[in-house]
């Protein structure tokens, strides 16, 4: 990432390779619990949005129906959560 913090942690064969490098290895990348706590339920959104075949495939072409696919799935996603039963 440039010019940023990360908002992944750095991968523990990373930091061992890094480590081991000494000097030469550089700093260990700035890391943000914060962001990383945060993107967690954005990322399973869209995991969930790409179970619509046709919001992954991008299958609407004009947009005011690809669109209305979002705002459907949006609301199915809602009712399900407001529902009492599984």
């Amino acid at each position: 990432m440039l010019g940023g913090r990360r908002s992944i942690p750095e991968p523990a064969d990373q930091a061992g390779h890094r480590k081991r490098r000494g000097s030469r290895g550089g700093r260990p990348p700035a890391f943000d619990t914060v962001d990383h706590h945060g993107r967690n339920p954005v990322e399973r959104h869209f995991n969930l949005l790409k179970h619509w075949r046709g919001l992954a495939t991008r299958y609407d072409k004009l947009a005011i129906a690809y669109r209305s696919a979002i705002v459907l799935h949006a609301v199915v996603t809602w009712a399900k959560a407001l529902s009492d039963t599984p």
